[in-house]
């Protein structure tokens, strides 16, 4: 028996854009070996795995080589095909249950809003010299409590040109670099790097600007911002920060399906 399985952009309206996750709805639980098997098969940074349980859905993330407890764009792309799929109403808020807690989404027109919760960033020295892994002067370090570590850097041009030593960032979970934005529209840009869970670069982290938001809203003195991704795919994240959670809002496009032959 076959099981359907479709790839959508995230936090893009274009396609080939944003960040691809590959979306697995299941009528019922599969066991963690076949997920990471279908995670490792899809090669993206994200497969999401999900079915019905009462009053929402069950969701898990895997990327190609370990399941990682929180993942935006795998969550917006999931409540995009459960939308436009019409699985569900339009109206409907979308409640999944996961190892970071009970999430939510809703829709409204072209735009899904996500509920995170904030992972605000203590400033700390971390267990490498970023500076030279990142090969650029570092304004400021923190880390998160969800283990990500974030560089703020000076400007959009060394921010879109880095390429960081990797090797250096093997025993972390991942590095947000981060600087204030001069593009008009957008309040501050990033890029996120994970090798350690096999990304090397995520094209548009959904969980990075939960730690995002809280560090832009303290030094910009505003809770409703517009973040740009710059990597080479690029993504809009739309995010509110209210107490300890975070909307993140974005758009999302389906760009392939297909069948898992079993």
């Amino acid at each position: 028996m076959s099981q359907s399985i479709v790839v959508v952009d995230a936090f893009t309206a274009e396609t080939f854009k944003g960040n691809p996750a590959a979306v697995c709805v299941l009528a019922e639980p599969r066991d963690a070996i076949w997920m990471q098997q279908v995670a490792r098969e899809m090669n993206l940074s994200e497969t999401a795995f999900l079915h019905p349980e009462a009053g929402g859905y069950h969701l898990r993330w895997f990327t190609p080589i370990t399941e990682v407890p929180l993942c935006g764009h795998a969550t917006l792309a999931s409540a995009h095909w459960l939308y436009t799929s019409g699985q569900l109403p339009s109206d409907a808020t979308v409640r999944f249950f996961t190892l970071s807690g009970e999430l939510r989404a809703t829709r409204d027109g072209q735009w899904i809003t996500l509920d995170f919760p904030a992972r605000p960033v203590t400033v700390a020295p971390p267990p490498f010299d970023m500076a030279a892994c990142l090969g650029v002067p570092v304004l400021q370090i923190g880390s998160s409590a969800n283990h990500r570590w974030l560089a703020e850097i000076a400007t959009e041009d060394e921010l879109k040109a880095l390429q960081p030593d990797l090797a250096a960032m093997k025993d972390i979970y991942g590095v947000i670099a981060t600087c204030k934005a001069t593009t008009p529209g957008y309040d501050f840009m990033s890029r996120f790097f994970a090798p350690s869970i096999g990304i090397d670069e995520d094209p548009v982290t959904g969980g990075a600007h939960c730690s995002l938001a809280p560090y832009w809203a303290d030094k910009l003195g505003k809770t409703d911002m517009v973040g740009y991704q710059a990597s080479p795919r690029g993504g809009e994240v739309r995010v509110r920060l209210a107490g300890d959670r975070v909307y993140l809002s974005g758009q999302a496009v389906t760009v392939l399906r297909g069948e898992l032959a079993e």
